[in-house]
């Protein structure tokens, strides 16, 4: 009876230091593995090229800097951005980004009103002149684009969808940079222009994959 007692005591000793050395080995096994990096996108300050980032991803952004406007909308409108730079070879990561530096994330509150769909500051000068004025969201995106498009090339390069900006001609006869700091002194008298774009693209970066597919 003793060495029956004897040797089903050692039988769950044996097991118990199975399961233990299992688990021991599972928990350091575990804890070892480091974790993976999360990867940050690198985004393009060439004015000309193709965008990384997604209609969700620049929709996730925006409503990260301003949640007054509805999801549905600014997902249709940074769509808007992605098709229209497609078509003229513009990069639509540093055009949603302008945007947002010109518009304050939409808010407006300048010479150029909400309704003028005028996106990127274009004609505006003064309260004689407070800006272009376009009939569509869509419309007004087009006319930033193009006017993008004007600076970042030569007359040689011709636009693929019809014409709508009104000052696209002059900037192509006396403008032509490559990137977002080439606008700094061109597009706009402040300084520190082509920074700000610049900071808010490193900013658009660290969203990684949040954005909608």
């Amino acid at each position: 009876m003793k060495c029956e007692k004897r040797k089903r005591y050692n039988l769950i000793k044996w097991i118990s230091g199975v399961f233990f050395l299992a688990f021991f080995n599972c928990f350091f096994s575990c804890k070892s593995v480091p974790s993976e990096p999360e990867k940050e996108i690198k985004l393009s300050r060439e004015i000309l090229g193709t965008g990384k980032l997604n209609a969700g991803q620049l929709a996730d952004f925006f409503l990260m800097n301003n949640q007054q406007v509805e999801k549905e909308f600014i997902l249709r409108f940074a769509e808007y951005y992605i098709q229209e730079a497609a078509m003229e070879n513009i990069n639509s990561d540093v055009a949603f980004a302008q945007m947002c530096l010109e518009t304050g994330f939409l808010r407006f509150g300048g010479l150029v009103q909400a309704d003028f769909h005028n996106y990127c500051g274009l004609g505006a000068m003064d309260a004689e002149h407070p800006g272009e004025r376009f009939e569509t969201e869509q419309l007004g995106v087009r006319a930033h684009i193009q006017h993008l498009q004007a600076y970042a090339t030569t007359q040689e390069v011709q636009l693929n969808n019809p014409l709508i900006d009104p000052r696209y001609n002059w900037v192509h006869k006396t403008k032509l940079v490559t990137d977002i700091f080439g606008l700094t002194g061109t597009w706009a008298t402040d300084p520190n222009y082509g920074n700000k774009i610049d900071e808010i693209l490193s900013r658009m970066e660290k969203i990684n994959d949040i954005g909608l597919k």
